[in-house]
């Protein structure tokens, strides 16, 4: 298999060409291929393009746990990235087409900046999903460890639940970020996690726990979450700079939550795996 390594502020992707690849990696292999030690080591591969009538391009991402994401903002960047690489696209728009929606995207300077129109940011419980009444999932209480925070949960292809706090860090999104990403009794598709620090009417701060993926230095769906929860809340204009621990995101939030995203995709280089690497039994977690 021949990858093409890329990171969007240090969430990186392998993209696979159906090109290269005419067969998708399995779950195993995924898992195998992701692995920081024993494969190539990513927060997932990016499987395309792949034909489809509906788009200019169709996209699978897949996680380093082997399930496969809906959408991955941080992911159309790079993989717009890789296709302006390759020629497939200039600077026109071009669509998308995800598990989680069809998507706009857009290279920009030479491959240096791509904006990614998202899509609409929904707080409704049926489309997250969350368990529970139909409502929209704001402001709601949700005990972790004993202690009672503040939530609220969007959905902009891929679910999310977002925590507002004073003060974010990484040991607290690792320490409850896999608690809220696996409680199967509230939100049945598993979830992202993001830590959210309002820092004026234009800025936050988040940390991302990443359905899959586990801590992650930056992330476009969940920068859009995390944005849209701050605007909802009312703390927020409508142009907002995320600030991730690997970098800033800009998010512009139009009519209905419809997410605009603009962000850098960075190439790393291009690598062949030897197929020892799928042979390999991992030791268990």
């Amino acid at each position: 298999m021949i990858f093409s390594k890329y990171h969007a502020l240090g969430n990186d992707y392998l993209v696979l060409d159906p090109q290269d690849c005419p067969q998708c990696p399995s779950p195993e292999d995924t898992v195998k291929i992701c692995h920081r030690n024993f494969g190539l080591g990513s927060d997932g591969i990016l499987y395309g393009p792949e034909k489809t009538d509906e788009a200019d391009f169709a996209l699978r991402i897949l996680n380093p746990d082997g399930s496969e994401a809906e959408k991955s903002g941080n992911g159309l960047r790079i993989f717009s990235r890789y296709l302006f690489d390759t020629g497939r696209v200039s600077g026109e728009p071009f669509t998308v087409k995800t598990l989680g929606g069809i998507v706009t995207c857009e290279v920009r300077d030479g491959g240096d900046e791509i904006e990614v129109e998202m899509g609409k940011v929904s707080f409704d419980s049926e489309k997250i999903p969350v368990i529970g009444e139909p409502r929209e999932v704001l402001d709601e209480p949700i005990e972790i460890k004993g202690k009672t925070w503040t939530s609220y949960a969007a959905t902009i292809g891929n679910p999310h639940v977002v925590l507002p706090m004073e003060k974010v860090t990484k040991e607290l999104a690792c320490e409850i970020g896999p608690i809220l990403e696996t409680m199967i009794g509230r939100f049945p598709n598993r979830t992202n996690v993001q830590l959210l620090q309002i820092i004026d009417r234009n800025n936050i701060k988040i940390e991302i726990w990443e359905r899959g993926a586990g801590y992650t230095l930056a992330s476009g769906s969940s920068s859009s979450a995390a944005a849209a929860v701050a605007h909802k809340m009312g703390a927020c204009d409508s142009d907002i700079t995320v600030h991730c621990p690997g970098g800033d995101i800009g998010i512009r939030i139009g009519e209905d939550f419809a997410i605009n995203m603009v962000g850098p995709a960075t190439r790393v280089g291009r690598y062949e795996m030897d197929e020892a690497v799928l042979k390999q039994t991992l030791p268990e977690a």
